[in-house]
């Protein structure tokens, strides 16, 4: 679609939406998702975008608390019944009329609501405001000095902040262009890198997947390594990208992937800057506007270099509120402003930030020792015989917790044996990091954006 053909598009969606409350989007891979989206954002409503894959009893919960008038699909789209008492209003993508202006909302009116994944009860509604939104892509443009010349490449779902606020609005905010691969592929990055694609933005199980790809005897491999080297940018978002991986793309392209972190409360924190260092296991420092901090669980805040807090933020990037949740709002915010974020995180002397894993679920006190699970992980990916690695911890009676390392193998017949992973993480970092239990799997149980969902690995 061209700019006119959007504008027309979604201005003829745009007057059908004029004093609605709140409209769902079903969220597919799509021209009608963007035209959807773009049009409620010129009329100044409210959009709540659907995860087409999200089960019944959560779709639910979301269309009851959102309370939607109106939902917005595609023609051919077939919706689930739990959608059935709202108005369904069809996009048409090569409809419109004369152009219109609307007026714009003030910077604080919510432009979007987004559910989190979920994983401590029922998911929550974000409130997303237009400066928040406005806010976090200026910074980017700033961080990666992303202009409208800019041709992004990705193929990231459209019902999150990765996918549509940065993958769409993103471009659409500096005048550049968008091309989604509908579904990832290598070969289809390699295409359209090679026709004149400019930033590429995934997450880490596509990373690992380029990776793979790269290996000299895959086909295309020299292809593919010639059209990431020829990128302005690679962003690697929603996770972690183990350094494993970050060290096999580097060596075959030249190229490094700068890695960025940003929550669906908060949006963008921090970013490895265009013109700095990429450094595989950091996320960069905090972009402009945003004030990040280390806390202590008394919540003193931590000033030397390697201690291990909980990140904090605060800046006009933040979200309204949860909706219809002032309880869960008033939790995550402290008096003063601050975003807790359950991330625990170090902080380089130069300030370039290091993610060592979520609070409830990557934090492990075992033997006195704090420890982080990321660092244990790439330790483990370190390993020739091992695909995936995932670390955890348990009840301990002795060392309060233990680290327990969830493996795939490369080849599940011949493994390699717990005291073997063991003696390599003990070799690599120190011996207190070295698991006590290893269990093996034939895959590591992931999200729609590819990241580990370790609470399901205990279950």
């Amino acid at each position: 679609m061209t700019y006119d053909q959007l504008a027309a598009a979604s201005t003829a969606l745009a007057g059908r939406l004029a004093g609605v409350g709140r409209v769902a989007v079903w969220a597919t891979p799509t021209p009608a998702t963007v035209v959807a989206v773009v049009a409620a954002l010129r009329a100044g409503v409210p959009a709540v975008p659907l995860n087409p894959r999200t089960g019944t009893r959560e779709l639910a919960h979301i269309v009851a608390d959102s309370a939607p008038a109106v939902v917005l699909a595609g023609a051919g789209d077939a919706l689930p019944p739990v959608l059935d008492a709202l108005d369904r209003i069809d996009v048409d993508t090569a409809g419109g009329g004369p152009h219109a202006d609307f007026p714009e909302p003030s910077p604080e009116s919510p432009a979007l609501i987004v559910y989190t994944s979920g994983t401590t009860g029922p998911p929550k509604g974000a409130v997303l405001p237009r400066r928040a939104i406005a806010a976090s892509l200026d910074a980017l443009e700033d961080a990666w000095r992303w202009t409208g010349d800019d041709v992004l490449v990705h193929a990231l779902p459209l019902f999150h902040v990765h996918g549509l606020i940065l993958g769409v609005l993103g471009p659409l905010r500096r005048g550049g262009s968008v091309r989604h691969l509908g579904r990832f592929s290598t070969e289809g990055v390699a295409r359209e890198l090679s026709s004149g694609g400019t930033m590429l933005f995934g997450v880490p199980t596509m990373y690992h997947r380029l990776a793979e790809a790269l290996d000299g005897a895959a086909p295309g491999a020299d292809g593919l390594a010639k059209a990431l080297a020829g990128a302005r940018l690679l962003v690697s978002g929603s996770a972690a990208l183990p350094v494993h991986d970050h060290e096999r793309i580097a060596a075959a392209t030249g190229r490094r992937v700068i890695e960025r972190y940003g929550m669906t409360e908060t949006l963008m924190n921090t970013g490895v800057r265009a013109d700095g260092e990429p450094r595989p296991g950091t996320v960069g420092a905090p972009l402009r506007g945003v004030e990040l901090r280390l806390v202590e669980e008394d919540g003193t805040v931590l000033a030397d270099p390697g201690a291990i807090g909980e990140i904090q933020v605060r800046g006009p990037n933040l979200f309204i509120g949860y909706l219809n949740r002032p309880d869960a709002t008033a939790a995550a915010l402290t008096a003063d402003g601050w975003f807790r974020t359950g991330d625990m995180a170090t902080r380089d002397p130069d300030g370039y930030v290091r993610i060592v894993g979520r609070r409830a679920t990557d934090l492990i006190k075992s033997g006195g020792y704090k420890i982080g699970a990321g660092e244990i992980e790439n330790a483990l990916l370190d390993h020739p015989q091992v695909r995936e690695a995932a670390v955890t911890g348990e009840p301990d009676p002795d060392l309060g917790e233990r680290i327990v390392a969830w493996v795939v193998p490369v080849d599940p017949a011949a493994p390699p044996s717990g005291d073997e992973l063991a003696d390599h993480v003990a070799a690599q970092l120190s011996p207190h990091k070295r698991p006590r239990t290893v269990r093996y799997l034939d895959a590591l149980p992931r999200n729609d954006l590819g990241k580990i969902m370790k609470r399901s690995l205990h279950a």
